[in-house]
């Protein structure tokens, strides 16, 4: 028993100690939730995102259109690819993490959405290296995919409260996520099919 006890400490120790593994872990179960293919590359730069947002608080407050306007006002090519990424990088997880509250904010998830796979997009076209090329491509194509399983991964890893299940009700409401409504059953409340077959 006590042996047993202190593997599971430590079990939680390496998690703790390396989260980059641990949001692997979390990425993959999403993507096969969703059933959602995807190339190594892209899989390692989901990952790599996630670690890197956590490990400090990158998210501007500034308005994206600000930062796509500043973007665009790069003289530099590879300036210019940077800030796109970072818009891209922004809007990805911001709109995965906080698609909740994103709900009642006047800029909504489907804005993020549009500037951030338009901002991958235009570093896919104007990259050199075929990989990446691939890459932001993939990331451009699939962005709305993509914030659905960031937004997994962020029911796993965070409390709801009350108030978030509400909010999380008016997300399903307004969009029938897939991913929203197992997370209601999940929580013991199950979205009315009525309205269901209404919207569909």
């Amino acid at each position: 028993m006590g042996a047993e006890k202190k593997m599971k400490d430590k079990d939680s120790l390496t998690l703790v100690s390396q989260p980059q593994e641990y949001f692997r872990e979390l990425i993959i179960e999403a993507l096969g939730r969703q059933k959602l293919s995807t190339k190594p590359e892209t899989e390692f730069y989901l990952v790599n995102l996630m670690n890197e947002f956590m490990k400090a608080d990158k998210v501007k407050s500034e308005a994206l259109a600000i930062m796509l306007k500043d973007a665009l006002e790069q003289p530099l090519p590879q300036a210019r690819n940077a800030k796109l990424k970072q818009i891209g990088d922004v809007s990805l997880y911001t709109a995965g993490f906080f698609q909740d509250s994103l709900n009642r904010k006047l800029v909504d998830v489907d804005y993020y959405i549009e500037i951030g796979g338009a901002a991958y997009q235009q570093v896919a076209y104007q990259s050199g290296d075929e990989i990446f090329r691939t890459l932001y491509q993939e990331l451009a194509q699939k962005f709305g995919a993509f914030v659905e399983v960031l937004a997994e991964v962020s029911d796993k890893t965070s409390c709801r409260t009350e108030k978030d299940l509400l909010r999380l009700y008016e997300v399903w409401i307004r969009t029938r996520s897939e991913r929203a409504a197992k997370a209601l059953q999940l929580a013991g409340i199950l979205p009315n099919q009525t309205m269901k077959k209404d919207w569909q």
